[in-house]
């Protein structure tokens, strides 16, 4: 399993607003959403909660692969890319679920697996 670059765990607790998940269609198409409920599950996978996916899910039921973009406090880019599942039970899901906010329904995890990591066009993974 890769881990995220020590620089990019640090700058983790740092991030200043939603992060940007994007999925690909079967076609193509990509479709970014902003996401507020996200943390990172271990050192090689970051969590979304699925509270109201649509196309995203779709996208990632057919196999698409993700990337992750947050800027941190210091306006300091990060994007992350790799494998997506989608989890509606087991260990991933309930995570999800102890950070989730009740308010919102926590359908399922998609757990993005560490794969490549940029911080803007420089490559750390």
């Amino acid at each position: 399993m890769k881990r995220l670059p020590s620089e990019v765990d640090s700058a983790w607790d740092k991030m200043s607003g939603p992060a940007v998940l994007t999925t690909v269609s079967r076609d193509g198409v990509p479709n970014s959403i902003y996401v507020t409920c996200i943390s990172k599950y271990d050192e090689g996978t970051i969590l979304v909660a699925d509270n109201y996916f649509h196309k995203t899910k779709e996208n990632i039921l057919a196999g698409s692969r993700g990337s992750i973009i947050f800027i941190t406090d210091q306006n300091k880019s990060y994007q992350i890319k790799g494998p997506i599942e989608y989890h509606t039970e087991g260990g991933i899901y309930e995570d999800m679920k102890k950070w989730n906010p009740k308010k919102h329904p926590g359908h399922a995890a998609a757990a993005i697996r560490v794969e490549e990591v940029f911080s803007g066009a420089k490559k750390l993974l």
